[in-house]
């Protein structure tokens, strides 16, 4: 019987999550797959990372994808995103603790387009009034990102139930990104700052 690679993948991040410097016959162990197997499809500890690295950014271009992230309320559109990106929390955890991953130009290049992506979506969103505007579209993508990856990591160490993932994520994370009318930014409250330097983004980088 053929062996499906995201399920060997998969298997690899719950042990090198837990513990980065695992051997790869536990990594084998772990996958229910022999040390033969496991070097066959990946010749070697630096391609299964990558590849680990391949498959979340695959999954997480399929959940803005799931979530159209393009279309509508920024906020709704968020909160699909929110669901659709909770399943795979774990991967999206290895993508933000692994710096090994950013040493291949293809992981970076769909890294790029990724965050490009959300980034796009909080610009819209403070365009549409829904989110901040003195906090900047490309700072409330690397936040949101990261807290995904910090859902990974509490579901994985029992600290998070799964079923409380998605609401906990959303909670917390809206309840500094979106916009307040009855809110004082920084502008209001020192003469050292500007309207201008609120003003939502206009482009993305």
């Amino acid at each position: 019987m053929a062996t499906d690679r995201d399920t060997v993948l998969e298997a690899a991040v719950g042990v090198l999550s837990r513990r980065p410097t695992a051997h790869l016959d536990e990594i084998a162990r772990a996958a229910g797959i022999s040390r033969a197997t496991l070097h066959r499809l990946f010749p070697g500890r630096d391609a299964l990372i990558r590849e680990i690295g391949l498959l979340g950014l695959r999954r997480f271009a399929t959940a803005l994808d799931t979530a159209e992230v393009e279309q509508g309320d920024a906020e709704a559109a968020l909160r699909r995103l929110v669901d659709a990106s909770v399943p795979d929390a774990t991967l999206c955890a290895f993508l933000a603790g692994e710096n090994q991953l950013y040493e291949h130009d293809d992981i970076n290049d769909l890294w790029e387009v990724q965050i490009a992506r959300l980034h796009a979506l909080f610009l819209r969103g403070q365009q549409q009034g829904v989110f901040r505007i003195e906090l900047s579209a490309a700072w409330l993508s690397e936040a949101f990102f990261d807290l995904v990856a910090g859902v990974g990591w509490a579901i994985q160490d029992g600290r998070l139930a799964p079923r409380d993932a998605a609401f906990s994520l959303a909670e917390l994370f809206l309840g500094g990104a979106l916009r307040r009318p009855d809110a004082c930014t920084p502008a209001a409250t020192s003469p050292t700052h500007s309207t201008a330097d609120h003003r939502p983004d206009t482009d993305i980088p």
